[in-house]
């Protein structure tokens, strides 16, 4: 082997070496905590100021304090999937099991959803906050999901 060649040999060495410094070889701990959706307190007697404090509560179901990857985990868990299913953040959405189910939890549009339909879930679960004042999208959302085969759901 000549000199240019060793170069070219220790050149690629060096190069696999820094690729394998970044490789994430780390593992996940997970506990259990409070969940990241705000959970409804019974209301006593017939206070309708109560009441209506309790509701306006609910317009987003997702708890202030609650991180986009707490909220994947969970639905993962409320969806009966694994908390080993392979996990995949897509521009928009997260993709469970190679488009097993399909996560919506950052933003919302008819390109989105174009996209997501085009992946062939069989199921979609999008937070409801993300259609917020345009019913028409979520309506047309829901209504392509159906006629594509796929199982669309709000929170």
């Amino acid at each position: 082997m000549n000199i240019d060649g060793r170069n070219e040999k220790i050149s690629n060495l060096k190069a696999e070496i820094e690729k394998l410094k970044y490789q994430d070889l780390g593992f996940k701990v997970l506990k259990l905590s409070k969940s990241n959706f705000k959970q409804w307190q019974q209301i006593q007697g017939k206070d309708a100021e109560a009441l209506e404090k309790q509701m306006e509560l609910f317009i987003d179901p997702v708890s202030e304090n609650a991180t986009t990857e707490n909220v994947v985990y969970e639905l993962l868990l409320k969806s009966g999937k694994d908390l080993n299913s392979k996990l995949e953040h897509k521009e928009n959405y997260y993709c469970v099991n190679d488009n097993e189910m399909i996560l919506m939890l950052e933003k919302a549009t008819q390109e989105i959803a174009d996209a997501v339909i085009k992946e062939r879930p069989q199921k979609v679960i999008a937070l409801d906050r993300l259609f917020k004042d345009n019913d028409q999208l979520k309506t047309n959302t829901s209504l392509q999901m159906k006629d594509a085969g796929i199982e669309f759901k709000t929170i």
